[in-house]
């Protein structure tokens, strides 16, 4: 049966990440299935109002200012009236939260509860139960799933992780996989490919005696957010160790040189790295770079992709570099050892003397041409991670939770008052205020 969908997070265009990337391939396939996808997010800029998008694809942007990295203040209040007026104007029929660290998607997940709009949360993160972020964050978590009809994580140990952090049953939970474009994401063809290696030498004259040797030059890419979780303090002390030195590997010559694109507030450390080396001529920072330009401007241009994170649900962006044919070095943290099989990845510990390991034995596999063909990995990927999968797999989320009875009133303030001793009534007599307030707009006609 079609169904109007409306996808809600705090994380979508002209923003680009995983979360962004994810909702809009969603959105597409789920339109291209016959269903009607509507997506709500806040104002970015001057982008406000209703906007559309490829395949007609509508897309609120509300007028309410991003408080927080990206991400607005928790009122529920704030946002309850022009969510309900989507809601039913659109007359939606299920209502996708996206991402722990949006508060909209919180907010639009309690709403739906108020208007007995079946809803599905995903988690695309983990997170911790010890600092004050993750503390906040899980809080949230908890109170906006206690009311939702279904939860979906992109891995089995997000889903581990959404079940410790949120209390909800694991029977709730399905795991989803993320997807990539292996049309988009496609290695160099085979005249692309040889005039690649044909570049990838460099003249060196020694110091010693002043003599010139062939060097073999291998470039590792780095795309991400340029923040401590994505483990950029790791990156910034292993730059300076590999670029500072050549190697030999079997009868070649090898240095190493960096592309790193992102952008976040790790970058001045980077750059303060760079700069105090002298590694210019062997790092370039590319800054944040749109999603569409991510193949052509990084990924070919590389042989390895490096991930130094120190926590991951999933990260797309190593199977985007597969897909694009590169050999990957990643911290084996959180659901990466389920992503990729071996023979397209090494994991390592996250720690400075693991990944130089992990990058030595990279380079070697590239040097002497170990490593599975272009064509190979992107076949894998295309046959693994397909987005019309994960739609038809989404798809029978919709299916089961529209089937399903929604609560009384009576049973959702209770689940509520039980989530805690004295948060838990807190967020009970909100509840029924927020309802009342709904009982109002109805009978104000608005």
């Amino acid at each position: 049966m079609s169904q109007c969908v409306c996808m809600v997070s705090d994380f979508f265009y002209p923003s680009m990440g995983g979360v962004e990337s994810h909702i809009w391939q969603l959105s597409q396939c789920l339109m291209e299935r016959g269903h009607k996808v509507i997506v709500v997010t806040h104002m970015y800029d001057d982008r406000i109002g209703i906007k559309y998008m490829t395949n007609f694809l509508k897309v609120y942007y509300l007028p309410i200012l991003p408080f927080y990295n990206k991400s607005i203040l928790p009122t529920i209040v704030g946002s309850l009236p022009y969510l309900r007026k989507i809601f039913l104007s659109e007359k939606v029929t299920i209502v996708h939260g996206h991402s722990a660290f949006s508060s909209l998607a919180h907010e639009a997940l309690f709403i739906a509860s108020l208007l007995d709009i079946p809803s599905v949360f995903t988690d695309h993160s983990l997170f911790g139960f010890s600092d004050a972020s993750a503390i906040i964050t899980n809080a949230f978590l908890k109170y906006s799933l206690v009311n939702t009809s279904h939860t979906i994580c992109v891995s089995h140990t997000g889903k581990e992780n959404t079940v410790l952090r949120s209390e909800v049953l694991a029977s709730d939970v399905s795991v989803i996989p993320n997807a990539v474009d292996s049309i988009r994401f496609r290695p160099l063809e085979s005249d692309e490919l040889e005039a690649h290696k044909q570049k990838s030498f460099a003249t060196v004259r020694l110091k010693k005696d002043n003599s010139k040797r062939q060097e073999r030059v291998v470039t590792i890419v780095v795309g991400s957010r340029l923040v401590y979780r994505k483990g950029i303090d790791l990156l910034a002390v292993i730059l300076p160790v590999i670029c500072s030195k050549s190697f030999q590997l079997a009868d070649n010559w090898v240095q190493v040189h960096f592309l790193i694109a992102g952008d976040g507030p790790k970058r001045i450390l980077l750059e303060e790295v760079i700069e105090k080396h002298n590694l210019q001529h062997r790092v370039k920072m590319l800054g944040e770079l749109p999603h569409s330009d991510i193949r052509d401007k990084l990924l070919v241009k590389g042989d390895i992709f490096l991930n130094t994170s120190l926590t991951e649900a999933f990260c797309m962006a190593i199977v985007e570099a597969v897909s694009c044919g590169l050999t990957v070095v990643s911290t084996n943290v959180g659901g990466i050892c389920e992503v990729l099989p071996h023979k397209y990845i090494y994991l390592v510990e996250p720690n400075v003397d693991a990944i130089l390991e992990g990058i030595y034995s990279a380079v070697k596999a590239v040097v002497t041409d170990e490593r599975p063909s272009g064509e190979d990995c992107n076949r894998f990927v295309c046959q693994a991670y397909n987005w019309n999968n994960v739609a038809a797999r989404t798809e029978l989320v919709y299916s089961t939770i529209t089937q399903t009875k929604q609560q009384s009133l009576q049973r959702k303030v209770r689940r509520l008052w039980e989530c805690g001793i004295m948060a838990g009534p807190m967020m009970s007599m909100l509840y029924l205020m927020c309802n009342f307030w709904c009982l109002l707009l109805n009978w104000l006609s608005w």
